[in-house]
């Protein structure tokens, strides 16, 4: 074989495996660390915090094309304020309305990357109480790591994003407790090589 053959042949080798690694990769949330929690200023004095989850939902990054797609599945009746009486009221038709819209979602397929391949921002559609608003996540951290407990790749990170909710259809209260609300979301997924 000659010289030229072999050299042609290690660039092709290299060539197919750097297509085979850049395929798109999915991952399935870690319930046991994926949360939204939200912000919303009460009568301009303290910050009222609440939390849902766990969130159901998978992700799917090509880190190749730099692109991906996110699903989220939020069941609303998870929201906890650690105020029982609170938690209820949120839950009414006039707020959440839990009942008549048991589940938020969120999708985006528009991600950004960083220089270094990190997700920095994701863009997309955030339905509440059947209302569709455009959402932007940005990323406060993202990173990928083995785990040690799983032997498998996990990648999350904290993402950040504000709302109005009264473009939900939520106004109650307004102005006393602000119109904009800010969400983090803290997510970790596992890779999910199983198709």
């Amino acid at each position: 074989m000659s010289a030229g053959l072999r050299r042609w042949l290690a660039v092709a080798a290299l060539a197919a495996a750097g297509t085979a690694h850049a395929e798109p990769v999915r991952y399935r949330f870690d319930p046991t660390h994926t949360f939204v929690t939200f912000e919303v200023l009460h009568f301009a004095t303290s910050t009222l915090r609440g939390r849902f989850g766990p969130l159901q939902g998978d992700v799917t990054i090509d880190r190749a094309q730099r692109s991906g797609r996110v699903q989220v599945v939020v069941d609303t009746a998870t929201v906890s304020t650690g105020l029982p009486v609170l938690d209820a009221r949120l839950k009414e038709s006039d707020m959440l309305a839990a009942k008549e819209h048991p589940q938020a979602f969120f999708v985006a397929d528009r991600f950004e990357f960083d220089d270094a391949g990190r997700v920095s921002t994701l863009r997309g559609e955030f339905t509440l109480r059947g209302a569709s608003l455009a959402l932007e996540l940005k990323a406060l951290r993202f990173n990928c790591y083995t785990s040690p407990l799983l032997r498998v790749e996990v990648c999350g990170g904290d993402f950040e994003g504000r709302f109005s909710r009264s473009a939900a259809g939520i106004t109650h209260s307004l102005p006393f407790v602000a119109d904009t609300v800010r969400l983090l979301v803290q997510v970790e997924a596992i890779r999910d090589d199983a198709r």
